[in-house]
């Protein structure tokens, strides 16, 4: 084989490895979760939350989202971002608050040019689990048995967005 030809596919193979960053929107906590889809697996890179802190004003907290979400991108480059849309909130204000935190994380993937997809929290249950109406712990289980990790990802925000991950990654699979 030439070694242009070898080069080739060496480049293909690279190009069918897509790290997707999976979002949970949160104001006083954002969870993220990283993974590498290849060949039909799923591998963890990482995973996490950004805290922001109750004694910053609202645009200081959006601001910090915005500079450690940066910092992920920076550092791992992901090919498609997954964030969950908002259904419902029985708490206005925290309803408004998360709804501009997710304002910044979407504006901060678009500046990025990162693609991106938005699935709902049923659309994630189902990816995840087979069953859109799964309760939170069964949708920690299969993340955690998915992805071949030993414990259950803490906090629960960076599980949530392991699972939108894992949904992106699904979606990935499907679009080919």
């Amino acid at each position: 084989m030439s070694i242009p030809t070898l080069l080739g596919k060496l480049k293909m193979e690279i190009k069918k490895s897509k790290i997707i960053l999976g979002i949970d929107p949160g104001f006083a906590d954002m969870g993220y979760g990283l993974i590498k889809s290849e060949k039909n697996k799923l591998e963890c890179l990482d995973y996490g939350s950004i805290k922001t802190f109750k004694t910053l004003s609202l645009s200081e907290r959006l601001e910090q989202i915005e500079h450690e979400l940066v910092k992920i991108i920076q550092k791992y480059h992901p090919d498609r971002a997954v964030v969950e849309e908002l259904f419902f909130c029985t708490n206005v204000k925290t309803a408004i608050a998360v709804g501009q935190a997710r304002g910044v994380i979407l504006l901060t993937l678009i500046k990025n040019k990162i693609p991106l997809i938005e699935c709902t929290p049923l659309q994630v249950k189902q990816a995840v689990t087979g069953y859109g109406k799964a309760d939170k712990k069964q949708v920690q289980q299969m993340v955690r048995i998915i992805l071949g990790l030993k414990e259950t990802p803490k906090p629960d925000d960076a599980s949530d967005a392991l699972a939108m991950a894992i949904c992106g990654a699904n979606n990935i699979r499907s679009t080919k």
